[in-house]
């Protein structure tokens, strides 16, 4: 998905542009994992004013008449991605001891915390290999320098429990094929490699490994490593990034004749591959919904679908098309419901010639539209204040694609590539992104109807200096606690819990006991106090209030 190494840059850009040099201006991979191809942006344009209202969604706090405003939307998903491959992120070297993986992944997500984010989309499987206790494919060397080899701990439950400790969704990231960028030779593999168990399940491809997806056996083993992890570990999601068949390298044949003579039925070579890819996402999706119903399902895929050139269907744009290039159709997983939500990669200006993030903002919300699929964006924190196009140097770039998606109810949400730029806060553009759009905490979107928990016990507020405290008995279900302040005393909410304009905070739910929070801002005035419910489905319970004088 979006892992940006120095050897996969310097393998696609070697490649890609000799062969796309007319249509893809600028673009650049991110590194083996899922960013694949990036092109600079730019500069805002007064896109700021959006003012599309959409109906708060799962909540029993908010009447149904109650619309949310977008200025200080109360439920997005912030994500960050964590970039395990070539050590990208998380760890940042393979090898490390484990007290110092650990500290730097708790060190990840206090930042990404305090930059007002809610999602950590962490690489489990970036290889073939695991970041995991599995008991079907080798440990990862990004982990422990050697693959195969033994860390003496797991690293998964940890990963989970931290992120969840701090109100985070856990998105377990996966690599469905590749194997390696580096070898081919499956024979060089780890003892136990599935590939090196079955070097007839593979392909040999610019250098790399590849598991082939034209085989059932091998949408099989991807299947069963899914499912594992599902089963064994609270995670909220599986997460897909944008790798399906390797993007195209100038002269060099992706060797799959034999299983498309075997499995193609007629069908034409293209047709065929984006069949054997769909195929793998609609057997993940059952997979996971029946394993358990809650953990969801979601895919990043390259920005562009298709060009309007090449398909009436498709967008604007004039880049490199993910349906064609590498047999990803993120058409139909959304028309046939086989993803739960989807996150393209719009790592693109405002404005650009071949790659207009408004042009493709639009197209990907219209697409959406009544699926039921929800749509986050892929934001491409990584290019901000390079040099290769001044739009990028604009610091106010990414906060105007903010702005802009305000336009459009569909859009539910951000993911930035990567941990490493919501680190180092490029251009301190975070400083910009919290003030006129995280200056609230958010509840991530709804992802399931029904009734949310209910509604907390023995809630109480007292003064404490000029701030107050709160404490109330914990709700059973709920795995976070909306807290919201309005000034007064406030008998009926009314509307006002609709957008985060009023909410505080959202607390992790601390065990089955008394849950606490204490309020720093209330700055000695007397206010109402609403506290709700949430939960893992994000379901907000009915209010409870408490007035501090």
């Amino acid at each position: 998905m979006r892992t940006h190494t120095r050897v996969a840059v310097q393998i696609a850009i070697a490649t890609l542009i000799a062969v796309l040099i007319t249509t893809v201006a600028l673009f650049i991979t991110r590194d083996g994992d899922g960013a694949g191809l990036t092109a600079a942006r730019m500069a805002p344009q007064g896109d700021t004013a959006g003012r599309a209202a959409a109906p708060e969604e799962g909540s029993e706090a908010v009447p149904e008449r109650c619309k949310a405003d977008p200025r200080h939307a109360k439920r997005q998903l912030r994500g960050v991605w964590i970039a395990s491959y070539q050590n990208i992120d998380w760890p940042s070297r393979a090898g490390l001891p484990a007290e110092r993986q650990r500290a730097e992944y708790v060190k990840i997500l206090d930042t990404a915390r305090k930059r007002g984010l809610n999602a950590a989309f962490v690489h489990v499987r970036p290889t073939g290999d695991a970041l995991y206790d599995s008991p079907y494919e080798p440990w990862s060397q990004w982990l422990t320098g050697t693959a195969g080899k033994n860390p003496g701990w797991d690293p998964l439950p940890f990963l989970i429990e931290e992120a969840h400790k701090r109100g985070m969704e856990f998105h377990a990231w996966f690599n469905p094929y590749r194997i390696s960028a580096k070898l081919t030779d499956p024979g060089k593999l780890p003892a136990g490699h599935p590939a090196r168990e079955h070097p007839s399940w593979t392909v040999k491809y610019a250098g790399g490994l590849y598991y082939n997806p034209g085989l059932p056996e091998v949408r099989a083993h991807v299947t069963k490593v899914i499912k594992d992890v599902v089963s064994r570990y609270d995670v909220d999601a599986v997460h897909f990034d944008d790798y399906f068949y390797p993007y195209p390298a100038e002269g060099v044949k992706f060797d799959d004749d034999a299983a498309f003579k075997r499995y193609g039925k007629g069908m034409k070579l293209a047709d065929w591959r984006r069949d054997n890819v769909n195929r793998l996402v609609a057997q993940v999706h059952r997979t996971i919904h029946d394993t358990k119903e809650h953990v969801r399902f979601g895919i990043s895929p390259f920005g562009i679908w298709r060009n309007k050139g090449e398909d009436r269907s498709g967008s604007d744009t004039k880049g490199l098309s993910g349906y064609d290039a590498i047999y990803g159709d993120a058409r139909t997983w959304i028309k046939k419901g086989t993803v739960d939500y989807i996150v393209p990669q719009l790592y693109w200006p405002i404005g650009h010639k071949a790659a207009d993030y408004r042009t493709l903002v639009k197209w990907w919300s219209n697409e959406v539209k009544g699926s039921g699929v929800d749509l986050y964006i892929g934001q491409g924190l990584y290019r901000v204040g390079t040099t290769d196009d001044p739009k990028w140097r604009n610091p106010g770039e990414l906060p105007a694609h903010l702005a802009y998606n305000r336009r459009f109810p569909a859009v539910k949400g951000d993911v930035y590539f990567s941990a490493k730029q919501v680190m180092s806060n490029p251009s301190k553009v975070f400083d910009r992104i919290g003030a006129a759009h995280y200056d609230r905490p958010a509840l991530v979107p709804a992802t399931a109807d029904g009734r949310g928990p209910e509604a907390v016990g023995e809630l109480s507020a007292t003064a404490s200096g000029k701030g107050a405290k709160l404490t109330w008995q914990a709700a059973e279900e709920a795995r976070a606690y909306a807290v919201y302040r309005l000034p007064g005393s406030v008998s009926e909410p009314g509307c006002k819990l609709a957008s985060a304009r009023d909410l505080v905070a959202v607390v992790p739910a601390n065990g089955e006991g008394r849950q606490s929070y204490t309020d720093a801002g209330r700055d000695g005035k007397a206010v109402t106090y609403f506290v709700t419910p949430v939960d893992r489905q994000h379901r907000e319970g009915k209010a409870q209030a408490a007035r501090v004088s």
